[in-house]
């Protein structure tokens, strides 16, 4: 199971982006996805997340400002960040806490590589 975000480039403050993350490969289901960034120094850190249900999470100061929604049909979750701040400059990662891959085996703690957001004039 692999999953590849896309959607990461350069945007002016005050701009909008839209991330994607989809998994790839034979599973039966993924449990919470969600994403979490780093900035450059810091500590990574839980930007938002959602079940499988539609349940949502998310960093207290980045409520109403971002949006974390997924389509179950298309294994994949978005992200859609509105209203963004140099300090939101980070790298984005996808990351799902379990994927039932067969009844037999579970993958956990599954992370993509990452997609750069810079936020800059």
């Amino acid at each position: 199971v692999q999953l590849v975000e896309s959607g990461g480039g350069l945007v002016q403050p005050g701009g909008s982006l839209r991330l994607s993350c989809t998994a790839s490969g034979r599973f039966f289901s993924i449990d919470t996805m969600g994403w979490y960034r780093q900035a450059p120094g810091k500590e990574r850190e839980l930007v938002a997340g959602i079940t499988s249900a539609g349940s949502t999470k998310y960093a207290e100061s980045l409520k109403g400002r971002f949006t974390i929604y997924r389509d179950n049909a298309k294994n994949t979750v978005y992200l859609q960040m509105n209203s963004l701040k140099p300090e939101y400059t980070a790298v984005y990662c996808c990351h799902s806490d379990r994927v039932v891959v067969t009844i037999f085996r579970t993958e956990r703690e599954v992370w993509g590589p990452g997609t750069l957001v810079t936020v800059s004039s």
